[in-house]
């Protein structure tokens, strides 16, 4: 038995690309990157989900649910955690 790459795994279950189950697959890894890039520019600054979330009037429950699902956030909110919590600069690309 051969191998597969990742990708003929991923076209194979879930489609090949431009279809949409792969797009929304591709979308909700995209907002599982960005709850780990917060989570790592937040430990980075060493702060816990509380401390953060006290920073721009949120709960740590939400915080946390963001870490580990960025897909339900909204720009505001990405804002509002990069730039008031963390100190940073969001900056964001589209491709087409």
């Amino acid at each position: 038995m051969g191998t597969k790459s990742w990708t003929a795994i991923k076209n194979n279950v879930y489609g090949e690309t431009g279809t949409e189950r792969r797009d929304e697959l591709e979308r909700d890894f995209q907002g599982f990157k960005i709850g780990l890039l917060l989570k790592k520019a937040r430990e980075e600054k060493q702060l816990t989900q509380t401390e953060l979330g006290e920073l721009i009037d949120k709960k740590r429950e939400y915080i946390s649910r963001i870490e580990n699902n960025g897909s339900n956030l909204t720009l505001k909110t990405l804002y509002e955690i990069v730039e008031k919590g963390l100190g940073g600069k969001v900056n964001i690309q589209i491709e087409w």
